[in-house]
């Protein structure tokens, strides 16, 4: 089991937050599946998926989305994804 806690910021303030628990153990090849449901969740767009973005969160436990990495416009400065235990 795993929880990841995704934040959405604007500024320094954190305008919307989930938290989505896993019934397995995190694996890395279904990371996208989790990033689309965490999305969907929180009613925003999906980012691109970079093989960098799971390298950082297989060693750093944390990850964060900038308006560059999204296809469409977004209203926030960050999408931040932290493994939480």
């Amino acid at each position: 089991m795993f929880k990841i806690w995704a934040k959405v910021v604007r500024g320094e303030k954190i305008i919307k937050q989930f938290t989505y628990n896993g019934e397995d153990k995190l694996v890395y090849s279904q990371f996208f599946n989790y990033l689309a449901e965490i999305c969907s969740q929180l009613d925003e767009p999906t980012p691109v998926l970079l093989k960098s973005h799971i390298f950082h969160f297989a060693k750093y436990r944390t990850v964060r989305f900038l308006p560059r990495d999204f296809v469409e416009a977004v209203e926030f400065d960050k999408l931040i994804l932290d493994n939480i235990l």
